[in-house]
């Protein structure tokens, strides 16, 4: 058995990790890649692995870097099926015309571009309506059943907690008279989220596959920071400022909608917070709203008990749900304090982007934080505060109060996850520790080491082991080419001009000396007399 990433390899997005075992190849995600230029420009390669080879695909959620290429995956030739339980079907139906319909929009931009340069106009990635027609391969399954591929392969989804219809997958390969076990933690979830079940805890594996998003830190306690919620909320709001609210359409934002109901029937409060209008800016978000309210076996107990008593979760007094653009457009024009709720989660498209440029610069706001920021986003860098950031191309002040409460996050901390090995009667032989920045990955994999004595392997892109975690010297990764050494490069540079362009803006107080200036100017002289210099080699 072997088993190679192409994707969540010491970062947190692009899942997708191909088996090979018992004469089939299977693949376990096909997301899309966010974040870091180098990483998005992964999005437009060709897949490094023969699309004909895939015998089957399973799914453990509906988040786009889980799921984003499956349509890029279509549209290449892949005609088999592609497994995943019936609430994440519902979710990718609406996510994947969604997101193909981004495609088309950020084509149009670079192609208006390209014509004006004399360049010919080039295709998306993927198209809205390839995101729909890729929904023909799916094949809903449902919790704790057993799906036989062969008589060697079978598997079965458990629930993950992370998201609705996210999965744990348990994979049993028979191969030489013997059957070993191979788990994939997709994404684990938080315990005690709003509306969904916490993670599963499985009996034990061979061999783990594991998520480390959150593998050096850990969370606050969900009851101080729901008290934490409740109070910015009102703060913000008696100041007379909106309460910006970045998150993620499918998931997060459910999630937010059900604690403002909850803080809506307390007594006492309750009464403040019916007159806080709250808005739902995504028309992706509405949708999937639609089917969290339509999926309600996947609800947790405390859920169920709403609606039990004939309350819906994600219903309350003075909810608004945005479709228009021009409604959009609209919230930033009226000055009455209000919550706005919108994607992306990590701020780098979508409605979000101009609900900022109209905030950030307003003391009297907040810029609230409630899921995982990649490096190199918009999302990133306001939370790791910076003074000055671009939206469209404007330089706008970060004068907003910026917030973040992690224990909304929809992944286990480290605790969590050295908890949910700690449950497992059999512990695996060996664990490959994946969707996670790689700072994080090395602490989570020294507590597992130290707590367990379990041998850990963090792979890098394109890497091939075999099951008990040998590097397979044949399978040596060549994909990622010098090309993305040197955008990665470029990348950098880009930020470090950003970050040094903004502190001698905000010099306002002259603390650089003549002397500090004259060295920045003479090394700026220097980096761009080499930049010159390479300009030249192309000609």
């Amino acid at each position: 058995m072997k088993i190679t990433f192409y994707g969540a390899a010491r970062t947190v997005t692009g899942s997708c990790h191909m088996v090979e075992a018992a004469g089939k190849k299977f693949l376990v995600d096909c997301g899309m890649f966010q974040g870091r230029l180098t990483d998005q420009m992964l999005n437009y390669e060709d897949f490094p692995f023969n699309i004909q080879d895939v015998d089957f695909v399973i799914l453990t959620h509906a988040h786009i870097d889980h799921s984003g290429r499956i349509p890029k995956l279509f549209k290449a030739g892949y005609s088999g099926k592609i497994y995943a339980t019936s609430a994440t079907v519902d979710l990718c139906s609406i996510m994947l015309a969604d997101s193909g319909h981004i495609q088309e929009k950020e084509i149009e931009w670079v192609n208006r571009k390209r014509i004006r340069a004399g360049k010919k106009p080039t295709e998306p990635m993927y198209t809205a309506q390839d995101g729909i027609d890729s929904l023909d391969l799916f094949y809903p399954i449902e919790y704790d059943e057993e799906i036989k591929i062969d008589k060697n392969i079978r598997f079965i989804l458990r629930d993950a907690g992370h998201m609705l219809g996210s999965s744990i997958v348990e994979v049993y390969v028979k191969e030489d008279g013997k059957e070993e076990k191979l788990v994939f933690t997709g994404d684990l979830g938080n315990l005690n989220m709003p509306i969904i079940k916490d993670p599963t805890y499985i009996e034990g594996a061979d061999h783990l596959v594991m998520e480390t998003t959150y593998g050096d830190r850990l969370h606050g306690a969900m009851e101080d920071q729901s008290g934490k919620f409740l109070q910015i909320l009102i703060d913000t709001i008696d100041r007379g400022g909106n309460v910006i609210i970045p998150s993620f359409a499918v998931g997060r934002t459910q999630e937010m909608l059900y604690e403002i109901n909850k803080f809506a029937a307390m007594k006492g409060i309750g009464d403040v917070m019916k007159k806080i209008p709250v808005y739902v800016d995504s028309p992706l978000a509405v949708n999937a709203t639609k089917i969290f309210e339509s999926n309600p076996s996947y609800y947790d107990e405390d859920a169920l008990r709403y609606l039990l008593k004939g309350d819906n979760p994600l219903e309350f007094e003075n909810l608004h749900f945005v479709t228009s653009s021009e409604e959009s457009k609209a919230l930033n024009e009226d000055r009455t304090p209000k919550v706005i709720i919108s994607a992306s989660g990590m701020c780098e498209v979508g409605r979000i982007k101009h609900h900022l440029k109209h905030n950030l610069y307003r003391p009297e706001c907040t810029i609230l934080f409630v899921g995982f920021q990649a490096e190199g986003t918009l999302g990133k860098k306001i939370l790791s505060g910076e003074k000055l950031v671009k939206i469209f191309g404007e330089e706008i002040a970060v004068n907003a109060e910026v917030q973040y409460l992690d224990a909304f996050s929809g992944h286990a901390d480290k605790n969590g996850l050295l908890t949910w090995i700690e449950k497992m009667d059999k512990k695996p032989k060996n664990i490959f520790l994946v969707h996670g920045e790689y700072p994080a990955q090395q602490a989570f994999k020294n507590a597992v080491q130290e707590k367990f004595g379990i041998p850990c392997v963090i792979p890098s892109y394109e890497e091939s082991f075999d099951i008990n975690g040998t590097l397979l010297e044949d399978k040596m990764p060549k994909y990622k080419s010098t090309r993305f050494d040197v955008l990665e490069l470029l990348s950098f540079l880009k930020q470090d001009v950003d970050d040094m362009t903004n502190k001698v803006k905000l010099d306002l107080k002259n603390n650089l000396e003549n002397n500090e200036l004259d060295e920045i100017k003479n090394k700026l002289d220097a980096v761009k007399e080499a930049l010159a210099a390479v300009k030249e080699m192309k000609k």
